[in-house]
């Protein structure tokens, strides 16, 4: 079970768009706090408790919970509104209205649930951390109704995919396809520009201390972890230094091994580091010898100062 989160400003169009599908598509399994007659005056409805919170510009929480196609069988209208409704009350939205609209326009059961971030009270309820605590509430129902764990990423279908999702998935099949052969990082990166994908070091502050990763792609640029957290700078490396490991051990093992270069090899943070440094960087990178430059400035201006 997996939770997509969208915030808009228009409940009409939500609810149209959820209530929309070919006949027998779509089917409106409950309504909490709410009366469902027609789309017309749900909508209205939505809007109107609201209207107590004209400050707030996308008063619209449009959920969309999904699950694997081989726990079809076993999730009947009225396990999906239980699922559904737990779900609701654990993300804070249990004292608001909603919507609960089953879609069967895929292999996979979904649902398509249409939330209002203004509660019964006239109080905005909070969206802190909501993609976190969601996250959290998806694998802990997935856990208590023995629903099937999601395969990730690799069990998405790429043709269905449009705009930056379709960029964020061809940048990790990208990333999964170069990164078993890159024995450092000037490899990686260089098998990912083969790929028209940018690879760009995240500093922290005027240090030239790494601690993130950004790849462009169509001049569209996500961190790391945006793409998928087995993208991030930190787990990279870690797989690019168990690579290095490998080769160093595959090469002690060769009975008649010529002499072997072994400088492009990192055997710590810090070299890998140094590789990635010495490389040219793509255009709008990050040049730490500039700053190491300004650094120095810096460090001469305080001593000035103290003086």
């Amino acid at each position: 079970m997996i939770a997509k989160i969208i915030k808009g400003a228009n409940f009409g169009g939500v609810i149209n768009y959820m209530l929309s599908k070919e006949e027998g598509k779509a089917k409106v399994l409950a309504s909490n706090n709410i009366g469902f007659i027609d789309q017309n005056l749900c909508a209205h409805e939505f809007a109107l408790q609201a209207s107590m919170r004209p400050n707030v510009q996308k008063p619209v929480c449009h959920t969309i919970l999904s699950f694997s196609a081989s726990d079809a069988e076993r999730l009947t209208d009225d396990v999906m509104v239980k699922i559904a409704n737990e779900y609701l009350e654990k993300m804070g939205y249990g004292n608001t209205q909603s919507l609960i609209v089953r879609h069967s326009d895929r292999q996979h059961p979904h649902l398509h649930i249409c939330i209002n971030r203004i509660g019964n009270d006239g109080k905005t309820i909070s969206d802190r951390n909501e993609k976190y605590r969601s996250t959290k509430i998806c694998r802990e129902l997935t856990e208590r109704y023995g629903l099937t764990l999601g395969e990730g990423k690799k069990a998405v279908n790429r043709q269905r995919l449009r705009g930056e999702d379709k960029l964020r998935y061809e940048i990790f099949d990208a990333i999964k396809a170069v990164l078993p052969q890159s024995k450092n990082w000037k490899g990686f990166v260089a098998g990912l520009d083969k790929q028209g994908i940018t690879t760009r070091f995240k500093t922290k502050g005027n240090t030239d201390v790494v601690q993130g990763i950004i790849f462009i792609k169509d001049d569209f640029s996500f961190s790391g972890s945006k793409i998928d957290r087995s993208c991030s700078f930190s787990r990279l490396n870690a797989e690019i230094e168990r690579n290095i490991q490998q080769a160093q051990q595959h090469l002690s093992k060769e009975p008649m091994a010529h002499s072997i270069d072994e400088s492009g090899f990192a055997s710590d943070l810090s070299d890998a580091l140094d590789e990635i440094f010495t490389m040219p960087m793509p255009s709008g990178g990050v040049d730490v010898d500039e700053l190491r430059f300004q650094k120095k400035l810096r460090n001469r201006a305080n001593r000035k100062r103290r003086i």
